[in-house]
């Protein structure tokens, strides 16, 4: 993995905020390839290795809803601001973007049964492997949001998009019960932007400020346990 050079970024990334971010990731060149190169092989064998849990949570889904498609997809925001669908396993009814905020609050209505299920342990993620091969995400990096939550960054929350976003990140885990503080919000789509979004952003810069490939594997390890042990 390599990053572009500082005058063929987007415009907006271009400030004296990421610019340091930058400089500190073009200095471990050797770290991002073996990011990338574990990425791709990791990916591709958890594809194999879960095929029949991906297969029966897909059949649970279709069960379910028998009409309806297994899949999610949706627009969200990766490396350099390009645009990408994210897939994930459809855990709420169809069109539920379109009746509310995009965020979700504890004891969501439009959630459905399994999807409570996939939620709990993560298994809504498992798709997220394909877009890993594609180079859209990383098993560790920034959550990907949707363009309306990134219209909102400062300036220095564009150097999140220096690298691909993530499946995992150390924010991720510590607002892995993010649904149960906007439970009680009168507006969730404010509380998320003014509130959770700046707090988890400034673990994602400081990650990126850290990041090694060894903090990575940390990360992931953490995740792990976490799922686990919910």
């Amino acid at each position: 993995m390599r990053l572009k050079s500082w005058d063929k970024l987007p415009e907006q990334m271009k400030n004296d905020q990421v610019r340091p971010y930058y400089e500190s990731l073009r200095r471990r060149s050797a770290a991002l390839t073996a990011k990338r190169i574990f990425d791709f092989t990791a990916a591709l064998l958890l594809l194999a290795v879960l095929s029949p849990v991906l297969l029966a949570v897909y059949l649970s889904i279709k069960a379910e809803e028998p009409r309806e498609p297994a899949l999610f997809r949706q627009i969200r925001i990766t490396q350099y601001g390009r645009e990408f669908r994210i897939c994930k396993f459809r855990t709420m009814i169809c069109g539920a973007d379109r009746l509310g905020t995009q965020v979700t609050t504890l004891g969501d209505s439009r959630v459905t049964r399994a999807g409570h299920f996939l939620r709990k342990y993560r298994l809504d993620e498992l798709p997220q492997l394909w877009n890993i091969l594609a180079g859209d995400m990383s098993f560790v990096g920034t959550r990907p949001e949707v363009p309306k939550y990134v219209a909102y960054y400062t300036k220095d929350m564009w150097a999140t998009l220096l690298l691909p976003a993530g499946i995992t990140s150390t924010a991720s885990i510590t607002y892995k019960d993010e649904e149960k503080l906007l439970r009680s919000a009168n507006n969730a789509d404010q509380t998320y932007i003014q509130q959770i979004l700046p707090a988890k952003m400034r673990y994602n810069l400081d990650e990126l400020a850290h990041f090694s490939f060894w903090n990575d594997l940390k990360i992931i390890i953490r995740t792990v346990f976490e799922v686990v042990h919910p």
